[in-house]
């Protein structure tokens, strides 16, 4: 089978219409009470490989639907006005994420240059993500 587009032409079609922070500057807007660093990874990455200190979980395919006002879905962080950083392990489907969000016009959206496989190697602080607790 050919695609007519594949893989890397559509991060590479987002990644010139998007902002990538860089790693330095996102490791500044850690304490930015008007910033929220957005984790789109599956749970279970952030389980194994720990996650940025505050980040806010949101798995990549409820994204669109927890960012939008009129869906049944939706997370009032979402709507605060505060610049989002988005990241997943190596900046692909955040790259994606982000121009997904910048279509739909939510402002202040960007995200993290390497994902969260370059903040661990430049040794960035990383905290733990415990697993919920199931209810009998």
């Amino acid at each position: 089978m050919e695609l007519k587009l594949g893989y890397q032409e559509l991060i590479a079609q987002a990644m010139a219409e998007i902002e990538t922070l860089p790693l330095g500057q996102a490791k500044q807007y850690l304490e930015d009470d008007n910033t929220a660093f957005v984790d789109i990874r599956d749970v279970r990455e952030l389980e194994r490989e720990g996650v940025i200190p505050g980040a806010f979980h949101a798995p990549r395919g409820m994204l669109e639907f927890w960012v939008d006002p009129a869906s049944p879905y939706y997370k009032p962080i979402f709507g605060e006005g505060k610049r989002l950083v988005l990241y997943c392990a190596s900046a692909w489907r955040s790259a994606l994420a982000t121009q997904a969000l910048q279509k739909m016009g939510v402002p202040k959206v960007c995200h993290l240059e390497g994902g969260f496989n370059a903040w661990k190697k430049a040794e960035f602080p990383v905290a733990e993500k415990t697993s919920k607790a199931h209810s009998a």
